[in-house]
């Protein structure tokens, strides 16, 4: 399928998908024409790589988490165990973990100069 109509399924835009490609996340083969040609599971990666950017996941970590996935499971995206996935998940869990607690030391702040000010 053209680029197109992986825009259309996918509902992610023609930029999107090319800087997926860029990064490494997504191929395409190329027509005589140069035209990007993408086999049907790119609709599945497509939207695999969405729900790993929905988990705050970075793309150069989805680059090395994505050859891991292994479909959809009732619960959401499923995993084959992969060497150092688990580690990997932990790291950004981890990560995640200290932005929020950042946030909280913000929010708190921000909340005192409100009292003060009442």
């Amino acid at each position: 399928m053209l680029i197109g109509e992986l825009s259309t399924r996918t509902g992610v835009s023609a930029r999107l998908l090319r800087y997926y490609e860029q990064q490494g996340l997504l191929s395409s083969e190329r027509t005589s024409a140069g035209y990007r040609v993408y086999g049907e599971d790119a609709v599945t990666q497509v939207r695999q790589i969405r729900s790993l950017l929905s988990a705050g996941l970075s793309t150069e970590t989805i680059g090395f988490v994505l050859p891991c996935t292994a479909g959809w499971g009732p619960d959401g995206l499923k995993f084959e165990l992969c060497p150092d996935l688990v580690r990997t998940l932990r790291d950004e869990l981890a990560a995640q973990d200290a932005k929020l607690d950042e946030l909280m030391r913000t929010r708190s702040t921000l909340a005192a100069y409100v009292a003060a000010g009442d």
